[in-house]
């Protein structure tokens, strides 16, 4: 009887611990952590919407100083607000420079070594992830090593290759220099690599060639990857200033970035219309950003197939 009474007893205080769903204990702990929790959500937006401030600030510093004079855009303190509004600022710097022809140029050198960029990123990276040959890694270490390279130790060399090759003063050399990317093959090794290998397998036992599997499996897989290289590729291009300047000295062959130096002169510069340019100079790539953000954040936070 005893025993009974025992087991009924336990049974039935288990079942009425169960039913309360443990929170006799754990309802304290939880009703601390809260707090703790809303108060750390609530520090990391705060601090996150002080890192977004701190970086559009100086958007904002350029868009208000393309509406004023000269002599308002460096004053100190800062006049946020201008005395009277110049709008004209942008409709002037289309007669005083020729600046259809250098958005033209940017436009074109920044299709074009984006394009180049991103098939031979792609079929470079395909055989560093699926192809199998001796010393591929080894290959593709050295390659990436490239990297840390700094461009200023190989300057010299590329413009006298260029020069004895009559390139020199052409877009073809741009083109040529920036058509291969040692982190267009990193990127686009390390998402092919997520994509099974079963796949290629199957494929080349229904006797697709390398090209096929390259040009039909995956790049279809990697869209988001390719959005990615090539938003990255463009926007470099595009902002590209020092390229431009070594290689380009005709004036009808100038980019964006090398027309609005038009402007700075030896005793004064026009701010205002440095500023107004380079509004006109962002809209395109922010244009790019928009339309293609939703690939490029795929792209660069997932991987292969899911």
């Amino acid at each position: 009887m005893n025993t009974s009474v025992l087991r009924e007893g336990s049974t039935s205080a288990g079942e009425a611990h169960r039913a309360d769903g443990g929170r006799g204990r754990s309802a304290p702990g939880g009703q601390r952590r809260r707090p703790a929790r809303l108060l750390g959500r609530v520090l990391l937006c705060t601090a996150l919407i002080a890192l977004s401030a701190a970086i559009l600030v100086p958007f904002a510093w350029m868009l208000v100083s393309s509406v004023k004079r000269d002599n308002e855009v460096l004053t100190v303190p800062i006049q946020w607000m201008p005395q009277k509004f110049h709008w004209d600022n942008y409709t002037r710097i289309w007669t005083r420079i020729p600046l259809l022809t250098y958005l033209g140029n940017s436009l074109f050198l920044s299709v074009a070594i984006t394009a180049l960029q991103v098939l031979t990123g792609s079929f470079a990276a395909y055989g560093f992830a699926k192809a199998r040959f001796p010393g591929r890694d080894v290959l593709f270490l050295a390659y990436v090593g490239t990297i840390a390279v700094p461009w200023q130790a190989y300057m010299v060399p590329q413009y006298i290759i260029m020069e004895r090759l009559g390139l020199v003063n052409t877009h073809l050399s741009l083109i040529l220099l920036q058509a291969f990317g040692a982190f267009g093959v990193f990127l686009m090794r390390q998402y092919y690599l997520t994509i099974p290998d079963e796949i290629i397998e199957a494929a080349r036992l229904d006797g697709l060639s390398e090209y096929g599997i390259w040009a039909r499996i995956m790049l279809p897989l990697s869209m988001p990857a390719l959005a990615g290289l090539a938003l990255l590729t463009f926007v470099n291009t595009w902002n590209d200033y020092m390229g431009p300047f070594i290689y380009l000295t005709d004036n009808e062959l100038w980019t964006v970035q090398l027309g609005l130096q038009q402007f700075v002169g030896m005793y004064d510069s026009e701010y205002a219309m440095i500023m107004a340019g380079s509004v006109l100079s962002v809209l395109p790539i922010l244009v790019v950003f928009l339309l293609g953000q939703r690939y490029f954040v795929q792209g660069i936070a997932t991987s292969g197939m899911k």
